[in-house]
């Protein structure tokens, strides 16, 4: 059996694909072909409209979504909430990776394979160009 925050972890991206797709294909026209299910869901997230902002009312709509979709796939109790990030105390960010110099940067972008194709391509333009011109020489 699946463990807790696993479960936990697909209900979450499961439930704001869902919802998601559900609010897209009621705003195109098509809230009669949706599930009971989903219609209920955005019937309510509608009328917290009139309460609250879109982008509360969304999150509450993905979190019951969420709820619901725990239960279903197996999970045992209340659905863990999303654990967040805390800020760092004064907003400093620690940086993992130095920057690479200009040097290296210049060096590096000019043996990229992305480099070679451009310089093959360029050169099979070239010879195109090179053949059009001789042929028209020599045609004359």
């Amino acid at each position: 059996m699946a463990s807790r925050s696993n479960i936990a972890t697909k209900a979450r991206k499961r439930a704001e694909a869902d919802f998601t797709t559900w609010l897209m294909m009621a705003k195109l026209g098509g809230f009669d072909g949706l599930p009971p299910t989903a219609q209920s869901f955005l019937i309510a997230y509608r009328a917290r409209l009139d309460t609250m902002s879109e982008a509360e009312s969304t999150e509450l709509a993905i979190r019951e979504v969420y709820a619901a979709y725990y239960t279903e796939m197996g999970g045992e109790g209340a659905a863990p909430e999303r654990q967040v990030r805390k800020p760092t105390p004064d907003g400093n960010v620690i940086q993992l990776q130095k920057r690479p110099s200009a040097q290296s940067l210049s060096a590096h972008h000019s043996t990229t394979p992305s480099t070679r194709k451009m310089l093959r391509a360029l050169l099979i333009f070239a010879a195109m160009v090179a053949l059009i011109v001789l042929y028209r020489f020599v045609t004359d």
